[in-house]
Parts: C-alpha cells; structure tokens; sequence
C-alpha cells in the first residue's frame, strides 16, 4: 500500500459516535502528513509465577484509534460558505457563525461541543473512527502558506477491505503568508513567522459498557498558545518587555491574508507573553516571543474568519 495514496472523510456527527456516514463528494479534505496510530492501548501483562521464566501471552483490553494529517488554510472560494476544513475545526471545539455572503468565522465554545466520524482510505482498505475530538495548531510563515496540523482522537469503528471512492476536492489554491498588515494593537511588527496552538485537552473515561471499554470522548481544557518572531526595535517604538513583566493584554491580528474573496482569511487575538527570547535571522536581532490567548469576556480568546 502506497504511503501517497491515501485520503480522509470527515463529517459532523448528529449523534454521539453513530456513523455521520461522509461521503467522497461533500465531506473530503484535502490533507498531507497523514498519521494513524492506537491511542489509550491497553495490553495486559500477565505477572504469573510458574517453574518457567517465559513471559505470558499479554492480553488486550481496548484501544483508541488516533489520526493525525495536516491540511492547507484557504477558504471555500465563496465568502459565507464554510471552507474545506470547517467541520474538522468544529470538532476541535470551536463554534461556527456564518455570515451569509461574508464570512465564516470560528471561537472557542465551552458548550455543545461537536464530534465527528472520520473515514480513512488506504489502498485498499478502509479504517472508521466514530465519535471524534481534536486539537490543532496552525503555522504560518513567511512566503509560504499557512498550514493546519490536525489530531483528532475517536473510538475504532472497524477496518475493512475497501476501493477508493470517487473523490471531490474544493479546488481553491491556498494564498501565501505575505503582504498583509500584521499588527500587535496599532504596532506593526516585522515578523517572518507565526504559530497558534489550540492545545485542547482530551479526557479518554473508562465505560464496561463500551466494547473497548471507553466512554464519551470530552475536550475538557484548553490553553491556546502560539508564537511570533519580530525584528527588535527600540522600547520606544513598541515596548514588549514592559508589556511582558506588566502581564498587559494585547491585540493580534494578522490582517487579512489572500486578496480574493472567498479565499481570504484572518486571526485576531487577545493574547498576553509568557516568554522573551532573542533570536538571530539573517544577522538581525528578534524578539522570539511565546503568547498565551486569553478570553475578555466567554470563549472568545481568539477568532479565525475566513472571508
């Protein structure tokens, strides 16, 4: 089985782990990196006493499946339509508003959080993950298109021999991370660079009523966090390090990033520095700084509008 032929359904649950049953025309994302792996494996060893020093058959006691793959940020095409990606970021808590016409945008939500069921082609065969939860982090950097690492955690809903299906992909190219009006409040920064982390928590509960012996998967903690690394400057220009020892509250914002509706995006922030660091690119000196995002109000620590 080719490494480079493989692809991913995802689709929005109506009921908690009950097949959403995606399909290749409406619910494909167009992905890279892809990774599976067993999450929460529980292999029993067996400590018995007996004249033999061999070990004992292990016996297993239910796994989790985990999918990781990462996928480009670019909208839809059409502004008011939700992109490629939008059912997988309301699975990693974030709520959805549409703006008929104008814009999709997603923030965090405590409540009424989302699940989805994943299918995952191989050559050949078929894997399905029902009741799924995730976590992201976006990097963008400059002269290249940002990107979305996506881990999603979800029950093993089987593995089966299967052809791929017919696949449709939005054919919207992704705009590069350039020429856009980055800013800190009303300071605009020379940054090469940027990261935000979700940095979800995901709580696995034991159920004996599971066939695997796990429970609903819950998002119960969040700690979104990222990165910029802007070219130094004088304190009077725009002083981080007082903002930093101050713990005072700033705003990001990317400002919008593409040129063509339908595929512009943009990320705005409350964000407060955890770190300063000093940095060196191409013999110029940068402020390596590390934020936090932090809610003003209820969930609303930052925003992703794709316009």
């Amino acid at each position: 089985m080719l490494t480079t032929r493989e692809a991913i359904l995802l689709k929005v649950e109506t009921t908690y782990k009950v097949d959403a049953t995606p399909t290749a025309s409406a619910d494909a994302i167009l992905v890279s990196e892809l990774a599976p792996s067993n999450e929460g494996l529980r292999m029993l060893e067996r400590n018995n006493i007996k004249p033999s020093i061999a070990t004992d058959q292990s016996v297993f006691a239910g796994t989790l499946k985990k999918l990781a793959f990462t996928a480009e940020v670019k909208g839809s095409g059409t502004a008011g339509t939700a992109p490629e990606i939008g059912q997988a970021l309301r699975c990693c808590g974030l709520d959805e508003t549409i703006v008929a016409g104008t814009s999709v945008a997603y923030q965090p939500v405590s409540d009424g959080q989302e699940t989805c069921t994943i299918y995952y082609y191989q050559e050949g065969r078929l894997r399905k993950m029902t009741g799924c939860v995730g976590t992201a982090s976006i990097s963008a950097e400059n002269g290249a298109y940002a990107s979305i690492a996506f881990e999603f955690t979800g029950h093993d809903a089987g593995l089966a021999d299967s052809t791929f299906p017919t696949i449709s992909y939005d054919s919207t190219v992704p705009s590069a991370f350039m020429d856009i009006n980055f800013q800190i409040d009303s300071y605009g920064p020379i940054i090469n660079s940027m990261t935000l982390d979700l940095a979800n928590t995901i709580v696995m509960p034991g159920d004996v009523r599971d066939e695997f012996g796990f429970g609903k998967l819950r998002i119960t903690k969040r700690d979104p966090n990222g990165s910029i690394d802007p070219e130094s400057a004088t304190l009077a220009t725009y002083d981080f390090e007082t903002k930093f020892k101050a713990g005072t509250r700033m705003a990001l914002n990317t400002g919008e990033v593409g040129k063509v509706s339908g595929n512009k995006w943009r990320l705005t922030a409350s964000i407060a520095l955890r770190e300063i660091g000093q940095g060196d690119r191409d013999q110029i000196r940068t402020d390596e700084l590390s934020f936090g995002c932090h809610e003003t109000n209820t969930d609303d620590e930052f925003t992703l509008t794709f316009l």
